[in-house]
């Protein structure tokens, strides 16, 4: 009877101890959720993503490598949410639910709006998950040099628009 008392009390603190140690692992994501809000061309405009670290790893070769398309995140495809049309690029982005994938370059990013929405970013191959036939919206936009280095990929919205920030790059999609 002892053995069985002291073999459930050793089970409990191992089952405690698993619970724990997975808790704290989920509240220290190596990239963390990050929601961005704002108001551009009289919509609402929310961005959900997760936010990448760069690690010491050089942005277009290492991460987000330049000429191929990304998730433009980690974890689950980037969402963007509009309250009312927009227009990006010169055509209309129709208020909705969207996946935001890219294709970063030095001197062009390819910015992808598509319809299907909630699926991983990447697939078991490390390809992305877009469905090019899916694509509501696709534009190019010309990158800069951001004012700070963010170690940590960003996303703002403001009255001009989105905004990617990563490392010393900023990537202004103008929303009017």
């Amino acid at each position: 009877m002892r053995n069985l008392l002291q073999l459930k009390a050793v089970s409990l603190f191992v089952m405690a101890f698993l619970v724990s140690t997975v808790a704290f692992g989920q509240s220290q994501q190596a990239s963390p959720a990050a929601t961005a809000t704002g108001t551009a061309a009289g919509a609402t405009i929310t961005v959900s993503y997760h936010s990448p670290g760069i690690k010491g790893r050089t942005i277009g070769k290492e991460i987000a490598p330049y000429g191929k398309i990304w998730r433009t995140g980690a974890n689950e495809a980037t969402i963007v949410t509009t309250t009312k049309d927009v227009k990006i690029g010169g055509k209309t982005l129709p208020a909705g639910k969207y996946s935001l994938y890219t294709v970063p370059d030095a001197k062009s990013w390819k910015i992808i709006f598509n319809s299907q929405t909630g699926q991983w970013g990447i697939k078991m191959d490390g390809s992305t998950t877009d469905d090019a036939t899916k694509d509501v919206l696709v534009t190019t936009v010309t990158p800069m040099k951001s004012q700070a280095t963010n170690e940590r990929f960003k996303i703002d919205v403001n009255a001009k628009g989105i905004v990617l920030l990563w490392g010393d790059i900023a990537v202004p999609i103008a929303v009017n």
